[in-house]
């Protein structure tokens, strides 16, 4: 979560963080498919996320 919320090109985003055992499930609102490949992106380079469900939509 803190990965996503401490990268400055997503600071306008609203971005739901959830994660289960490895598993983050990225949900909400961003301003374009650039911002949702950037959240993904840095979700997978956490420590221990096994899996990245993306169900964010462009606003």
């Amino acid at each position: 979560k803190a990965a996503i919320f401490n990268e400055p090109s997503l600071k306008s985003a609203e971005i739901n963080v959830e994660t289960f055992k490895g598993a983050v499930q990225l949900s909400g609102f961003v301003s374009s498919q650039a911002a949702i490949n950037k959240a993904v992106a840095v979700a997978r380079t956490v420590g221990g996320v096994t899996s990245v469900k993306n169900d964010m939509r462009v606003k």
